[in-house]
């Protein structure tokens, strides 16, 4: 099938209004071609050029792509410093990108522990593009979810400490409102690459209603179609949220 019969078959009234990524697959694709783990990043940036535009085109309001992991420090040196070297060189070459389809360039993480460059880059090009508003990007970077929720933990403690907010009356939303992405609604569509059948401390509190799509492309050969493929599988899910389906029928 074409590509634009694809996408044509897409019902726009029903797009995931957050599509969130892990971007899996690129040592093992760069392992693939005779090259060094770090050729496969390089290769996956174009991927992530594609999918940003697929999503931007087709309506999609809020794209978070799993970019760097608290985990991923373990790596080995080389490595790290080539993806820090390469996420500066990506924000530099991209923002044309970014400008022209109208993005704004967000990241959640713990920032501050970034290089200094590359912090400094990132922080740069989300004050460039903070007017931006067909689509928000987020970058996780220096991320994962016990980091988030142990962050969101101690917000909340020290307000409990100084008696802004009494214990009995934490709730689901005001943990929602301490999140990194408080500003962002949750992903209804979490997509992996690679084949992996995993999350990997990504989003936990924000997946907990998202449909989850996982497919054995490599993310350096991850292009529009495939994410054509990934929203027309959700728009064909049924979104119960603990209901049945005679409800959700119902309602509809």
């Amino acid at each position: 099938m074409s590509d634009d019969l694809l996408k044509n078959k897409i019902d726009l009234n029903k797009l995931p209004k957050h599509i969130a990524t892990i971007m899996d697959g690129n040592g093992r694709w760069a392992k693939s071609q005779g090259h060094m783990r770090v050729f496969g990043h390089k290769s996956g940036v174009k991927s992530v050029r594609e999918i940003t535009e697929g999503c931007a085109e087709l309506g999609v309001e809020y794209l978070t792509l799993y970019a760097f992991s608290t985990e991923n420090w373990a790596r080995p040196k080389f490595e790290v410093n080539a993806l820090m070297t390469l996420l500066v060189d990506t924000i530099g070459k991209e923002m044309k990108t970014l400008q022209d389809n109208n993005i704004k360039l967000n990241a959640i993480g713990n920032l501050e522990k970034l290089p200094k460059k590359t912090y400094n880059a990132l922080i740069k090009g989300i004050d460039d593009t903070k007017n931006n508003g067909r689509m928000t990007l987020t970058l996780a970077l220096n991320y994962s979810s016990r980091w988030e929720l142990t962050q969101t933990m101690q917000k909340i403690a020290e307000k409990v400490k100084i008696g802004e907010i009494e214990p009995k009356d934490i709730n689901a939303d005001i943990i929602q409102n301490h999140l990194a992405t408080h500003n962002i609604p949750d992903p209804e569509l979490m997509i992996r690459t690679s084949g992996e059948l995993r999350i990997s401390n990504y989003l936990l509190w924000q997946l907990a209603y998202a449909e989850l799509y996982f497919t054995d492309v490599l993310w350096p050969d991850f292009r529009k179609p495939d994410l054509y493929t990934a929203i027309l599988n959700f728009q064909n899910r049924e979104r119960r949220y603990g209901k049945t389906s005679e409800q959700v029928s119902e309602k509809t």
